[in-house]
């Protein structure tokens, strides 16, 4: 395969296996996709699902699926840690090979006018694709959620870029964009109080004056008598995952709290951990050649 994207479509639902199963099955069915990683979340109740392949492959694998998200998932019944605001809530793509990010721009503006119009749904274009500067931002785009959208969708700098003027009733809205690669990288602290990795979240997000590029976010793990500071890495070749990494341990030993353990969703280009690699083990002159399965791909 000479063109490669690489697309990360987000649902809502975490906890219910027969959906998940059903909302995955075509990418796994079309031979022109490469289903490479699927992650369900129960406590923020999400699945992440990571695949490549050619353009044409991903549009349609990705077009049933959002057909499927749709009939099996209610946004009025669903709940979870992670903000959220459609059924299919977000849809990314990504070059990878062969690609620009023109292409996967026109990719997006494909995906998102057929599905608006096949399925009746809002959709919204992010990020590389989108249509206005303050629809870059996929965080502004799902301000307020699903519970918050009846009345957002009505003002005039809200209208979705394609489909009705009004949220679907079950499905809500959705995004889809194109972008660089993305970590999402989660962080676990030896807490049960939330408003410890709230803080913390606030101190490493960029929008409150942190990390250029890190988004993050205090979650409560049920159960697990810990919290979470949960990020995306929106580009990891300027801010390192041991960056973030660093600032949430001091950052959590102002408040006398250790970190657990941490975490990375889905799949993660091997740079952000060879960047982890250098840092930590003071490598000097470290090539990503001297890695044994980077050089077999070259024979």
């Amino acid at each position: 395969m000479s063109e490669i994207l690489e697309s990360v479509p987000n649902y809502s639902v975490g906890n219910d296996e027969e959906v998940i199963e059903k909302i995955i099955t075509p990418f796994r069915e079309n031979e022109g996709v490469n289903l490479l990683d699927y992650s369900a979340d129960p406590d923020h109740n999400r699945l992440v699902v990571t695949n490549v392949g050619g353009a044409e492959d991903l549009f349609e694998a990705t077009l049933e699926s959002i057909g499927i998200a749709i009939e099996k998932i209610d946004m009025n019944e669903h709940s979870g840690e992670h903000p959220r605001m459609g059924a299919t809530d977000v849809v990314p793509f990504t070059p990878v090979r062969g690609v620009t990010m023109t292409e996967a721009i026109e990719l997006a503006k494909k995906l998102a006018k057929e599905a608006a119009e096949r399925f009746d749904l809002p959709i919204y274009l992010y990020e590389e694709a989108a249509t206005r500067p303050e629809r870059r931002d996929l965080s502004e785009i799902r301000r307020g959620e699903f519970e918050g959208f009846p009345e957002k969708i009505k003002k005039q700098n809200w209208k979705p870029d394609f489909g009705p003027e009004r949220v679907h009733p079950t499905a809500g809205v959705t995004a889809i964009g194109a972008r660089k690669p993305l970590v999402a990288f989660n962080v676990n602290l030896k807490t049960d109080d939330l408003t410890i990795a709230e803080a913390v979240a606030k101190k490493v997000r960029h929008s409150s004056g942190g990390l250029r590029y890190c988004k993050a976010m205090g979650v409560d793990l049920e159960g697990k008598d810990a919290v979470q500071v949960s990020m995306n890495m929106t580009d990891y070749t300027n801010t390192s995952l041991q960056q973030a990494f660093e600032l949430i341990r001091v950052e959590a030993e102002r408040h006398g709290v250790d970190i657990l353990e941490s975490e990375i969703v889905g799949l993660v280009p091997s740079g952000a951990l060879i960047d982890v690699a250098e840092h930590y083990l003071k490598l000097r002159d470290f090539s990503s050649d001297q890695i044994i399965e980077n050089r077999l791909l070259e024979e």
